[in-house]
């Protein structure tokens, strides 16, 4: 013999799903406004500090991180940057290199722009730059140039133009 629900019975019903649902929805907000992280790839030397400091403001940015302690020249090389271009770590974000000390902010500018390019890049170590903005630097900051880099039509090489500035 089938049992149909009584109204009383639904309305029980219907008040228990809604309780359970507004319980768990408290708890969705948080989850929905943290967006999903950004797989970010970073080859360098296993025992350099402000790698793992520009590391860290990455992961705090939304990026996960995937640390490749082998060394970044080989990677830089096959990925096709210059030397001339290069930094202390390379990374591979969304098909794009990002080399040495770049603002996450200005990884996050790339991804949402999608330009044509190689990657960006702030070659050398600049002091007070991502990562190179520790105490033992007493609060300096040197000027520093994030640059895009496209490769050239005509030849293997790149061109570089200024994506952000920081002169402060």
């Amino acid at each position: 013999m089938k049992q149909t629900p009584t109204r009383r019975r639904a309305l029980h019903l219907l008040a228990t799903a809604a309780a359970i649902t507004a319980g768990l929805s408290s708890g969705l907000p948080a989850l929905a406004a943290s967006p999903a992280q950004t797989p970010i790839e970073v080859w360098k030397d296993p025992n350099c500090g402000c790698c793992k400091d520009w590391i860290v403001l990455m992961e705090k940015a939304g990026f996960a991180v995937t640390v490749h302690d082998t060394g970044n020249s080989a990677m830089r090389t096959k990925l096709g940057l210059p030397a001339r271009l290069g930094s202390c770590h390379t990374a591979l974000v969304g098909g794009y290199v990002v080399e040495g000390h770049v603002p996450p902010a200005d990884v996050h500018k790339l991804l949402q722009q999608k330009p044509k390019a190689l990657g960006i890049a702030v070659p050398g170590m600049p002091v007070g730059s991502p990562g190179m903005d520790g105490p033992e630097y007493g609060g300096r900051k040197d000027p520093f140039d994030v640059l895009l880099v496209t490769k050239n039509l005509m030849n293997s090489d790149v061109s570089t133009k200024v994506f952000t500035s920081y002169r402060s």
